[in-house]
């Protein structure tokens, strides 16, 4: 058994701290670049569509590890450099940016024509339908295909450990290599699953809360 109990609790629980705070700050990024490309996809300007969709096909068709290699690996030999964890940030966000799009921009479609119609009837802007009228619904409309990404972003998060970063996976293999034959394997493993599925299952109850929410809103 582990040595040190109190030892691979606490390491664990940093771990555990960083997957959250990357995977919360990553996803508010991934709101606002898909919103944005939300908004690009139904434009009546055809090169912002044609930029979105661009966009969205890229991101959505290489590996999530890529994205992080080129951005950790790839923009220092341009001299564009930062700390490991915000290339994680901008990996996890962008990446999932993509997808985020992709849900409102369904969100989008599920509105009724009328409601779009209505707002210009009564003379408001194409931002100011969408902004006032239309993204608030998308929202409503794709509250469960929006936490599916979140739960999936805690688990891409674990990719960040390729670039440094010390989240949950992070330090359990840390504690693996520097404690093989101080502790039982399947202690820090069993530790590490735990903790994913806390997580999740505490987003997908928050969840469900909301679409309740939601639905009563309508």
């Amino acid at each position: 058994m582990f040595d040190n109990f109190d030892l691979m609790v606490a390491a664990l629980w940093d771990g555990l701290f960083t997957t959250i705070w990357v995977t919360l700050a990553s996803f508010a990024i991934a709101l606002v670049i898909g919103a944005i490309l939300a908004v690009m996809h139904v434009s009546p300007a055809p090169p912002a569509r044609w930029a979105a969709n661009a966009y969205t096909q890229t991101f959505r068709n290489v590996p999530l590890l890529a994205v992080l290699f080129i951005l950790f690996f790839g923009f220092p030999k341009i001299g564009i450099s930062a700390e490991n964890w915000v290339w994680a940030l901008v990996g996890l966000g962008t990446y999932t940016g993509a997808f985020v799009g992709e849900t409102l921009r369904s969100g989008i479609n599920s509105i009724p024509l009328g409601q779009a119609e209505a707002a210009r009837s009564i003379g408001l802007t194409f931002g100011q339908s969408l902004s006032s009228v239309i993204l608030p619904q998308a929202f409503r409309s794709v509250i469960a295909p929006i936490g599916t990404l979140l739960t999936a972003l805690v688990k891409n998060s674990a990719l960040v450990l390729a670039i440094g970063v010390p989240e949950l996976s992070a330090q359990a293999q840390r504690l693996i290599n520097d404690n093989r034959d101080r502790f039982d394997l399947w202690a820090v493993i069993i530790g590490v699953l735990i903790s994913y599925l806390i997580v999740n299952l505490i987003i997908s109850y928050f969840v469900r809360l909301a679409e309740k929410r939601a639905v009563f809103v309508r």
